[in-house]
């Protein structure tokens, strides 16, 4: 009876807690300050955002079935030209290739209104780019910003990649070579920031790209709030369109999201390879935060990799899941040296097939000539204030090419199927009030 007590008491705290935490004066996992930037959740005005360019005013049809990516692009370029602005997409559905904002330019949404992709790939001219964790020659995505400080998107409108072309071209070609990469069939992303400091996305719906929805590449101070990313995960499945890939950042705020795709949720990268990290193309991630989020059908919540070499000061909190496969996963490639550290996870509630998952990511694995496999660390973990229905709780292999120390379970409440856990695979492994399937975990 005193225990049954104490597990309802410890569950109503649990639940109170999540529900009411305000997270003052915290820090980041491995001590450190979190910035008042990170506590500024101030939404852009558009009277704010300068001139307003509204693309029907400057020669832009109500034409849905037209691509007007040349008189949408001169729109901007007139804008960068004039000292800036924010471009206007009005009510209605406008078709368009790939655009290029400019410094000073931004780009506003209204309800009712959509920028909507093309379906044909020769409307995305290749050029250098970031894929996968390496830098190439790819196609650009339908909304790119390159070396555009203070980028915005905003309003309440919907940006939709229109991918069920690149869809079924990617599983046509898929069942002719069960072992093609992803890059194999032609498909832009939806959304591709490249070494621009201080972007904010707000509101916006960001829906059905045809590659990775957004993709933010050597960016620093990024904040993403209250948007809707989703793509199908029935019947025509979208492949590989991430709703958030994180790549090389440093200050991420992700907060107030719905994320719902037929891949990861919240992906970090920042290199692939043998030799990754000797490479000036790659680095870390670092101050990355994620809170009152949403999460519906994806791969994994919350994932470090499969393209990665350093994340540090990852915080996920405040979240719900549902539908999940995976709530945090660390993708350990073993032709890559990884170091995944200081990583909390906590007041967390919902359901995901695997609550931890910690494996080798084979896919496409290529030493390139390396003689031995590189180790990989995942480091000062902490799993916290969790209430999860899953089938599997400890999704975790030993591996000699992996080094994993330092992890903490506080305050857990888990249903599962499947509870072993082999305590020898973690260097420091330490359970505080964790109860699986009602009971405490020794």
């Amino acid at each position: 009876m005193k225990k049954i007590l104490t597990l309802a008491l410890c569950l109503f705290g649990m639940s109170q807690f999540a529900f009411s935490q305000k997270y003052n004066n915290d820090t980041f996992p491995d001590g450190s300050t979190i910035t008042p930037w990170f506590k500024d959740y101030t939404k852009l005005q558009l009277k704010d955002l300068g001139k307003q360019y509204v693309i029907t005013k400057f020669g832009v049809s109500q034409d849905s079935t037209k691509i007007q990516t040349k008189k949408i692009q001169s729109i901007i370029d007139k804008a960068a030209k004039n000292g800036g602005g924010v471009i206007v997409v009005p009510k209605g559905v406008y078709l368009s290739g790939a655009l290029f904002f400019k410094p000073k330019t931004s780009l506003h949404v209204v309800e009712g209104g959509t920028l909507k992709g093309s379906d044909d790939i020769a409307n995305y001219p290749i050029m250098p780019s970031r894929m996968e964790g390496q830098n190439l020659d790819y196609f650009p995505a339908l909304v790119n910003a390159y070396g555009v400080d203070n980028f915005s998107i905003s309003g309440k409108g919907t940006i939709n990649g229109n991918g069920y072309k690149y869809y079924e071209a990617f599983w046509a070609r898929r069942k002719e070579n069960p072992k093609c990469t992803n890059l194999e069939v032609s498909r832009p992303r939806l959304v591709f920031v490249w070494n621009s400091n201080n972007v904010q996305f707000q509101d916006v719906k960001l829906i059905n790209s045809g590659f990775w929805t957004n993709h933010f590449y050597k960016c620093n101070n990024v904040k993403l709030l209250d948007l809707h990313i989703s793509s199908p995960h029935l019947e025509v499945k979208a492949p590989s369109t991430d709703a958030i890939d994180v790549d090389i950042c440093t200050n991420v705020l992700i907060k107030g999201c719905y994320l719902s795709v037929n891949d990861d949720a919240i992906a970090l990268k920042g290199g692939k390879g043998p030799f990754a990290d000797t490479d000036k193309n790659n680095g870390p991630n670092k101050n990355i935060i994620i809170e009152d989020c949403r999460f519906g059908f994806c791969h994994s919540a919350l994932t470090n990799g499969s393209e990665s070499i350093h994340n540090r000061n990852v915080i996920m909190r405040n979240c719900q899941i549902d539908g999940a496969t995976r709530m945090l996963w660390l993708k350990m490639r073993p032709d890559t040296p990884q170091n995944y550290e200081y990583i909390r996870v906590e007041d967390i509630t919902g359901a995901a097939k695997n609550f931890l998952v910690v494996l080798a990511w084979k896919q496409f694995f290529d030493l390139k000539g390396r003689p031995d496999v590189p180790l990989s660390y995942g480091n000062h973990v902490t799993l916290k204030n969790i209430t999860l229905k899953s089938d599997t709780f400890f999704n975790v292999e030993k591996d000699p090419n992996v080094r994993l120390s330092n992890f903490t379970f506080e305050n857990l409440n888990v249903e599962a199927i499947k509870t072993a856990i082999d305590k020898s695979i973690v260097d420091g492994i330490t359970f505080k009030n964790v109860y699986l399937n009602g009971t405490l975990v020794e």
